[in-house]
């Protein structure tokens, strides 16, 4: 079985003083794959709304791809089936991306917040959401 895919969200409380920290921390503790994306969309989160710095980001964001077993890239591919996700399952089309990516990885369990848990997704990820 496939480590699991992490959301953003998940980076974002693991690494906040949100009441869901805990939670979040533990599934960084497991082998887990992320996106370029979700790098991305951390740093921006983290400057506009945590606060911190340019090198509290740049420090928390080596520490998020040391504990990952792998940072998966974007591509053309990923992009074309993120709008198949899109038309089929009606998600944004930034979370179709991240989607897509997992299933090119062939993740079995993609963690979020922010979707609908259970949903799986063709024959790739089931959507879980690890504060439930």
């Amino acid at each position: 079985m496939k480590s699991p895919f992490i959301d953003t969200n998940v980076l974002i409380y693991a690494l906040s003083d949100d009441p869901r920290s805990a939670k979040a921390q533990e599934s960084l503790a497991r082998p887990f794959l992320l996106s370029v994306q979700a790098l991305n969309e951390f740093s921006s989160v983290a400057l506009r709304k945590l606060g911190m710095t340019v090198s509290d980001v740049r420090s928390a964001i080596s520490d998020i791809c040391f504990l990952a077993e792998d940072v998966l890239p974007l591509d053309r591919e990923a992009h074309s089936r993120a709008l198949d996700i899109v038309e089929r399952y009606g998600l944004s089309f930034y979370d179709s991306l991240m989607l897509a990516t997992a299933c090119r990885a062939g993740c079995d369990i993609f963690l979020s917040e922010d979707m609908r848990s259970g949903l799986r997704i063709d024959d790739g990820p089931l959507i879980v959401n690890p504060f439930a």
